[in-house]
């Protein structure tokens, strides 16, 4: 029998989650005969509770119910769907402190960053009641007479989210706001080591449907297998669009798989992020952002930063003071006050991370701080600076840890080189306070990344912007702006008000 740790904490009681849960829910029931998932604590690697996965048959039972509730949903006007979606809010602010924490507990990232991660979600709802009440179609002057030209956008149907472990509330949240404002349906695939978040956060989903008497299916959640439960939803033609977050490996294989029918992709692989430091910088503030970029989240946020673009003039004195503020930095557990860096997600991570370290040395790399798996219980390592090659094998390969590559360069035109040689492309920034230098990174020589930024970190975006990147990152956008199109079937529309039946471009059809 496991020896759960659940009952130490008390705010899982809060959630509705016990030591054995249910890891599928079919919109109505919290279903799940599946094998049953143990979630570990990565502070110390010890059992917290139990999921039971998601069976073929369950899931088929899942998608039925949700081509159901989409022929209701869809019907009822985007407004109304917005005042639902904004008790949803309300529910995940009455739940903040407690989902936050279990965030903290099962992903590892400190507690104001698991609060954080929550308030992305609050936020995201709260911009989609916004939405709900302005989406609007272009009007589009016709040169026919009583013509008149507008696009339409309907919701697609039935829409797969595929979260990772990293940001197991807010990712979904991003997704599921945007879907559900447009009058989509949604199908959640959670990553299986942390499912808790999974089935806490469709639990308050659930308290809020079933006060508005909503049919069964709006949402459904299958925690499982990839090979199984992930391979039957990315195959399914009845899911029309897949937003899909993880590896660039299983992206492509997912890409393949949808883009063969010819449905629609989201898709966040990862980045392999910059930072440009100028000798014109406030060097004070790179530095700020520069930690927070590299060790929050312990480097396991899709947009950390990875590698580090010094000019020469600056680079070792700058190396100096990023070296003292490293050994500054307290690891601990991150539901601890005081407490900067948490541990790695899994033991496989920290395998990850010895193992980039010693082909970085082999590489030519030469580690500057760091290196090191912490003497203690848990999966908790050094951030770590390597000075290295920017054109090192290992530099342009994604590890999701604290490891910080770092090189010189000597002018702008070769930092942006050295920023764009990477496969990938998500986030990138640049600390000047040369506006030349500004407007050269944004425009078309410049950064070929999806989020661009000067004097700010490649992370901790926020809603408002479309988030997503291009290259090997993959593609698509979610989050703000004009995201919510993603969710949609696009139309145009030309209406004739008139009599006659004037052709466009002075086609005369049958007249000599």
């Amino acid at each position: 029998m496991t020896d759960f740790t659940f009952n130490k904490f008390d705010f899982l009681a809060e959630l509705g989650l016990s030591e054995t849960n249910k890891g599928c829910f079919d919109g109505e029931n919290w279903i799940g005969s599946a094998k049953p998932l143990v979630t570990l604590n990565p502070t110390n690697n010890k059992p917290i509770a139990s999921v039971t996965t998601a069976t073929e048959e369950e899931y088929e039972l899942c998608v039925q119910n949700m081509q159901k509730a989409f022929e209701m949903w869809s019907d009822l006007p985007a407004p109304k769907r917005g005042e639902i979606l904004n008790d949803l809010k309300e529910e995940f602010i009455a739940k903040k402190e407690p989902l936050g924490k279990l965030v903290s507990l099962e992903m590892g990232k400190i507690l104001s960053e698991g609060l954080g991660e929550v308030q992305e979600t609050i936020d995201i709802l709260e911009y989609a009641v916004g939405l709900s009440r302005t989406i609007s179609g272009t009007i589009i002057p016709s040169e026919r007479q009583d013509h008149v030209i507008f696009e339409t956008w309907n919701p697609l149907g039935i829409v797969g989210v595929i979260t990772a472990f990293n940001f197991p509330n807010a990712v979904f949240g991003w997704n599921a706001a945007l879907a559900l404002m447009t009058g989509n349906v949604v199908m959640w695939k959670a990553a299986s080591t942390v499912p808790l978040v999974a089935v806490a956060t469709t639990k308050i989903l659930e308290t809020v449907f079933k006060k508005h008497s909503l049919p069964k299916g709006l949402v459904t959640l299958v925690i499982g297998p990839g090979r199984t439960i992930g391979e039957k939803l990315i195959t399914d033609e009845r899911i029309n669009l897949v937003s899909f977050t993880g590896s660039t490996q299983v992206g492509k294989h997912v890409s393949e798989v949808v883009h063969k029918d010819f449905r629609s992709t989201i898709l966040e692989c990862g980045g392999n992020n910059a930072i440009i430091v100028c000798e014109d910088a406030d060097l004070d503030l790179a530095l700020r952002a520069i930690l927070f970029a590299s060790v929050g989240t312990a480097g396991q946020r899709c947009t950390t930063t990875r590698r580090l673009i010094l000019q020469d003039s600056i680079y070792e004195s700058f190396l100096e003071k990023l070296t003292k503020a490293y050994k500054t930095i307290p690891i601990g557990d991150p539901l601890e006050k005081g407490t900067i860096m948490g541990p790695l997600h899994e033991p496989r991570s920290v395998e990850n991370y010895l193992n980039a370290i010693e082909s970085a040395k082999k590489e030519g790399g030469k580690v500057l701080y760091g290196g090191k798996k912490l003497e203690k219980e848990g999966n908790f390592v050094e951030p770590t600076i390597i000075a290295i090659d920017h054109k090192a094998k290992i530099v342009h390969e994604e590890t999701f840890a604290p490891i910080l590559y770092v090189f010189p360069f000597e002018n702008l035109e070769e930092a942006i080189k050295i920023n764009n040689e990477v496969p990938q492309g998500l986030s990138s920034s640049i600390f000047t306070n040369d506006m030349r230098k500004m407007f050269k990174w944004i425009g078309p020589k410049g950064s070929d990344c999806g989020l661009i930024n000067i004097n700010i970190p490649t992370s901790g975006a926020e809603i408002g912007g479309a988030f997503g990147g291009n290259k090997e990152t993959g593609g698509g956008r979610e989050s703000g702006s004009d995201s919510w199109k993603q969710y949609c079937r696009r139309g145009t529309c030309t209406i004739n008000y008139g009599t006659e039946l004037p052709l466009a471009q002075g086609i005369k059809f049958g007249e000599n």
